[in-house]
């Protein structure tokens, strides 16, 4: 049999649709199973953004479009990421993308070659270590603590730094923690990627969801990170467009080019007429939005008291996103093995921490992007799972 290139032994897998494949094949055995597995929105996309696309359907817009995205588009991605951030942002500075994951593979091919170390707080969103490892870069993780509610301590950030470091990966707010970095801590990446010549690269795609009347704060917005900061988000988590495949990153103008290669070298150009209703989306109500953001704080507000009513879990408040993040370490089982027994026992479809990183251990990662009914549900099962396993917990 011909053989495989080298680097695909380098390229992981996203555990999430490992576990919900599982789940699906349990419920297929007539199971009744709890999906917390995934970052799958519950809600419908937006009527007026639906529209828009059917509307460029309807009138032909199904050719190609400019690799970058349509002028529409990224006038439209400039003037929003401009007004949200407080700088000035222009469209030439913005590629569209197949996905925010595009993105950052593209971000990460232009920029490290092999043997170039790539700075990581963790646990992380698994693409960022496999995208480095692909490449043949290597991850220096750098441990984000619960003490510190999950934001990365500027300090051991600059203890990582070597003379291999290209880049630092950042995300806030946080898949899987729910957490949010502090301004200070972004002030002292910026800091550092200054007096060391590197990258940043900052996964903002969860900046809308965000909880208790907070303001999202981006690397953009902190001095100094204009020439060296890379922003990714996208459209599929702000507005329910999971399946829609959209995102983008505002760069500087060269590197916006070389990240405008890669598009061209493999999806050619996001789908067109997807990008009209993308401008539906930047240009439209917000109502169906804000709708979703105050249900899901909701959601939070009960998965928190559930998961703390569970003995042997103990959970922090997530600032953002729709994820929970338990600390379960009480229990004295692996994360792994932890996860695939309340699925197959207990019914719930949930990650293991190590799945996002070794600093994941000792913790689980519960979706809530699903309903309170899910919820209550799945967390009644396991407190029943728990109880009669963990008698002494």
């Amino acid at each position: 049999m011909p053989r495989y290139s080298d680097r695909m032994d380098r390229l992981g897998v996203e555990g999430a649709f490992l576990v919900l494949a599982r789940a699906k094949a349990l419920e297929a055995q007539g199971r009744r199973i709890y999906h917390m597995e995934i970052g799958q929105p519950d809600f419908d996309t937006p009527a007026h953004i639906k529209e828009a696309a059917k509307r460029a359907l309807d009138e032909g817009y199904t050719g190609y479009t400019p690799s970058s995205g349509i002028p529409e588009l990224r006038e439209a991605i400039a003037e929003s990421v401009s007004e949200s951030r407080g700088v000035d942002v222009s469209p030439d500075q913005v590629v569209v993308f197949v996905g925010a994951k595009l993105a950052i593979f593209a971000a990460l091919m232009a920029t490290v070659n092999p043997g170039d170390e790539v700075i990581i707080p963790m646990p992380a969103y698994p693409a960022y270590e496999s995208v480095v490892n692909f490449v043949g870069g290597a991850v220096k993780p750098v441990v984000l603590r619960e003490e510190r509610e999950f934001s990365p301590s500027g300090e051991e950030i600059v203890e990582a730094v070597t003379p291999k470091t290209r880049a630092i990966v950042i995300n806030s707010p946080c898949n899987p923690t729910g957490g949010v970095y502090r301004r200070e801590d972004l002030e002292a990446v910026v800091e550092v990627a200054r007096e060391k010549d590197l990258w940043i690269f900052s996964d903002e795609i969860y900046e809308d969801i965000v909880f208790d009347g907070r303001r999202h704060e981006s690397v953009l917005s902190i001095p100094g990170a204009e020439d060296r900061a890379v922003m990714i988000s996208g459209f599929s988590k702000t507005f329910a467009m999971t399946g829609w495949r959209l995102g983008y990153a505002v760069a500087p103008r060269d590197m916006a080019d070389k990240m405008m290669k890669i598009q061209l070298n493999t999806t050619s150009c996001p789908v067109s007429f997807v990008q009209k209703a993308a401008v539906a989306a930047l240009k439209g109500p917000r109502d169906e939005v804000n709708a979703m953001v105050r249900e899901y704080q909701e959601r939070r507000d009960l998965i928190h008291r559930e998961i703390n009513s569970i003995p042997g879990f103990s959970m922090i408040k997530p600032k953002a996103t729709f994820y929970a993040w338990p600390n379960v370490k009480r229990l004295g089982v692996g994360s792994k093995e932890l996860a695939r027994r309340i699925l197959e026992e207990a019914g719930v479809a949930v990650l293991p921490g190590t799945d996002f990183g070794e600093p994941g251990e000792g913790y689980l990662r519960f979706s809530f992007a699903t309903s309170k009914e899910v919820i209550r549900g799945a967390m009644e099962a396991i407190r029943g799972w728990v109880s009669e396993n963990f008698p002494g917990a």
